[in-house]
């Protein structure tokens, strides 16, 4: 049964907050900050958390369809534009696993296959059409759908084409708590050969402290923007196959592994995933979304593309870390003693 998307057709967001439940017991573990930690603020309820980031959850939302296992598209998206990186005949990465998409160094300094122009070439001639210095948002658009379709959802910046193409998230979700306290505990790491050891060598009994945290309420926030996906002038079957991959990519998230961390494993609370707004729409079923979106990739395949490309540049070191590297080779040189 096609999934019927017309409850979606005045409306300009479409929001929902789904509660969740630790998968056991309380507590949960949130994300971490350097130099900051847990991500806690204040509000009228009181204290609330961060639990998982806008940019964790987009990295989460596009593992939903990829295959870590043959480091590919789950065989249902394999018609998906992205761009797949080698090296030396090797995976190396992809479009859809960068954190910026097409503005990945991998890819802007990646060679092409066979006669192929270079990827970041071929893009900017799609976008900038014979030179012309305007930006043309509908070729944008356009040029994104043909070469990675998960850009028009998740985002990109293509500074190294052009300073002025950005395009925001067309999805976010995030996971805050409200009303938390923290429940602190902790361990030991134990040596039992020498539990005296050196401790910076990686020897001995090493104590340590750990903060988790109880909520009166914890909740996935998720945004799509429908006007957002209008305005990219695609034509109704591309905003459809948009909106359908966006709901699946979510339900997928609900119905698999929540698990954020060793000591965050959460579930959604309710089985039927109402939206805030529009009132009325629920999120469909996976089956019925993969169901319905089969049809709406097969519309769409002809405007989209799977490009190969090669990385053969030297993995080079920051010069921080080759610092650090010559730092403990310097350590056990018998010499510096």
């Amino acid at each position: 049964m096609s999934v019927d998307l017309s409850p979606l057709n005045t409306a300009k967001r479409l929001l929902f907050t789904i509660p969740l439940t630790p998968l056991q017991g309380q507590r949960f573990q949130p994300t971490g900050f350097p130099s900051l930690g847990a991500a806690t603020f204040q509000t009228k309820q009181g204290t609330s958390l961060l639990v998982e980031s806008a940019q964790s959850m987009a990295n989460r939302l596009e593992l939903t369809i990829w295959d870590e296992a043959s480091n590919a598209l789950n065989p249902d998206f394999a018609s998906l534009s992205h761009v797949r990186v080698s090296r030396n005949g090797n995976f190396l990465t992809d479009s859809i696993l960068e954190p910026h998409r097409l503005n990945s160094a991998y890819i802007e300094k990646s060679a092409p296959l066979e006669s192929q122009p270079q990827i970041h070439t071929a893009i900017k001639s799609r976008i900038f059409p014979n030179d012309s210095p305007l930006l043309n948002r509908n070729w944008l658009a356009e040029a994104l759908l043909h070469f990675d379709i998960g850009s028009l959802l998740h985002g990109v910046f293509l500074e190294s084409i052009d300073g002025r193409i950005r395009v925001s998230r067309a999805i976010e979700a995030f996971i805050e708590a409200d009303g938390v306290r923290t429940a602190a505990s902790g361990g030991v790491k134990n040596d039992h050969v020498n539990p005296s050891g050196i401790t910076k060598d990686g020897f001995g009994n090493v104590p340590f402290a750990r903060d988790e945290f109880t909520a009166e309420s914890l909740n996935l926030y998720v945004k799509l923007d429908l006007a957002q996906i209008r305005g990219y002038g695609l034509g109704a079957e591309v905003e459809r196959l948009l909106i359908l991959l966006a709901l699946y990519k979510v339900r997928t998230l609900l119905d698999g592994n929540l698990r954020l961390r060793t000591a965050c494993d959460l579930q959604a609370v309710n089985e039927t995933v109402s939206a805030t707004a529009p009132k009325g729409f629920a999120l469909p079923p996976g089956t019925a979304l993969l169901e319905s979106l089969r049809p709406a990739i097969a519309a769409c395949a002809e405007r989209m593309t799977v490009s190969e490309v090669n990385f053969n540049d030297e993995l080079k070191k920051g010069k921080d870390q080759e610092n650090d590297e010559a730092e403990a080779a310097n350590s056990t040189d018998p010499d510096k003693e």
